[in-house]
């Protein structure tokens, strides 16, 4: 049927108004929703700078100045978390550590694993569990249950770690832990130790927590501590991720160099005794 020029004419500009509307439209939608989304795409941005500051920094950095950011992270309680498909993961989940203790160092030494079954999922503050950043705790448990003769197992001093402010939220442990956490305890604690100082304090029935970098003992940072000194001048140490490691001798030169260069007021090393 055809249409007269008028109707079409009309037609036309009714087709051509409805188009305008649409756009009209979406021109207004665009600016409501545009500050919107805007506002929580820059809130998003904020939080995670907070929440990872220095990871985000270390991204823009290359050389030197990365090895700055880097080493702070350390320093503050970044990189201590274990991951699922690391071998220190897949081989202590699950499994169950009760009773272990250690007798070939010069003094009966009480284990614990941070992967033990009995609070490997337990929180640790917000955002990881004993197993995946509990180090520094389980490292004090060990040290602790050993010089006081009282078990304090990692729960507990998860716990003591969170509500005393030593917890690094998303990552492990402040390094603030060590001192503070021996003191508040009752023991002894001795900080910028030499090499002579850490034979010594292993001589004389101290225990040495090891703040440690990449190497043999973490991919980033990892309390341990050490146990004791072989007649031949080995390191025994207690993991707190690695029964197996805990079973081995160590030089005591490698320790040294894999230990945590330049950390907070102490060093990497904090001889604790009675």
């Amino acid at each position: 049927m055809a249409v007269d020029p008028l109707t079409a004419k009309i037609l036309a500009q009714i087709a051509a108004q409805a188009v305008t509307n649409e756009q009209a439209r979406k021109r207004l939608l665009i600016l409501i929703l545009g500050p919107a989304v805007a506002f929580f795409m820059l809130i998003a941005l904020i939080l995670y700078l907070i929440t990872s500051p220095f990871s985000v920094l270390a991204q823009w950095l290359i050389g030197d100045e990365l090895s700055v950011v880097e080493d702070f992270q350390k320093e503050y309680g970044y990189n201590q978390t274990l991951g699922i498909y690391e071998q220190d993961y897949m081989e202590g989940i699950g499994q169950s550590y009760e009773g272990v203790v250690f007798t070939d160092g010069g003094m009966e030494v009480v284990y614990y694993n941070q992967l033990d079954e009995r609070w490997a999922n337990v929180m640790y503050g917000q955002s990881s569990t004993i197993g995946e950043a509990g180090c520094g705790p389980t490292s004090m448990s060990i040290v602790i249950s050993t010089l006081t003769g009282t078990a304090h197992d990692p729960v507990e001093l998860s716990n003591w770690s969170v509500k005393n402010g030593h917890r690094c939220e998303g990552n492990g442990s402040y390094h603030s832990l060590i001192p503070a956490a021996a003191e508040g305890y009752g023991l002894s604690c001795e900080g910028d130790l030499s090499v002579q100082d850490i034979v010594d304090a292993l001589s004389g029935g101290k225990l040495v927590v090891a703040i440690m970098s990449k190497g043999h003992f973490t991919t980033g940072g990892h309390f341990i501590v050490l146990r004791g000194v072989t007649a031949e001048g080995k390191i025994l140490v207690a993991d707190p991720a690695s029964h197996r490691r805990s079973n081995q001798e160590w030089d005591l030169s490698l320790i040294m160099n894999e230990a945590r260069k330049g950390a907070a007021a102490g060093g990497p090393f904090w001889a604790i005794g009675n």
